[in-house]
């Protein structure tokens, strides 16, 4: 190995974001969830092999967008100093969430599926009790519809 190659970085590494920009919503997640529910009844509805063989790429992919979405909120939204005292329950409901989404990546059960979205919907919840939207997103124009 020569001096250079010593010096330069063999690999490169990404990150979420660099510069963490404050913008988070449990929205995300639950989007993507969604899709894997939906994803699972589709398989259990076709016969059709090659079918069932998309649905199970296409919902682990969904699957781990949400996962990714999950973990920006716990490691970017989520402050200890901030959070714990008014919601002791987030951080577990967090950590809950994520190893949800890792059963639904690995499964095509339904109820498993809304068991990740019930857990979404608790933290979004939280989120929306501790500031949600005036917090960590951008004001819509008053006339724009918002979500409810």
């Amino acid at each position: 190995m020569n001096l250079l190659e010593w010096i330069r970085p063999s690999r490169t590494v990404e990150a979420h974001c660099d510069l963490p920009c404050g913008i988070y919503d449990p929205e995300q997640a639950r989007i993507e969830a969604e899709s894997c529910l939906k994803i699972d009844e589709k398989y259990a509805d076709s016969k059709d092999e090659t079918f069932r063989a998309r649905a199970v790429v296409i919902k682990e992919e969904r699957a781990e967008l949400a996962k990714h979405h999950l973990d920006v909120l716990w490691s970017d939204w989520y402050k200890p100093e901030k959070h714990d005292a008014k919601f002791p329950q987030l951080k577990d409901i967090l950590k809950q969430a994520v190893t949800q989404g890792s059963k639904v990546k690995a499964s095509m059960d339904k109820a498993e599926a809304q068991k990740w979205l019930d857990l979404i919907d608790q933290v979004d919840q939280i989120w929306q009790k501790a500031g949600g939207p005036q917090e960590t997103r951008v004001a819509r124009p008053a006339a724009a519809p918002t979500r409810a």
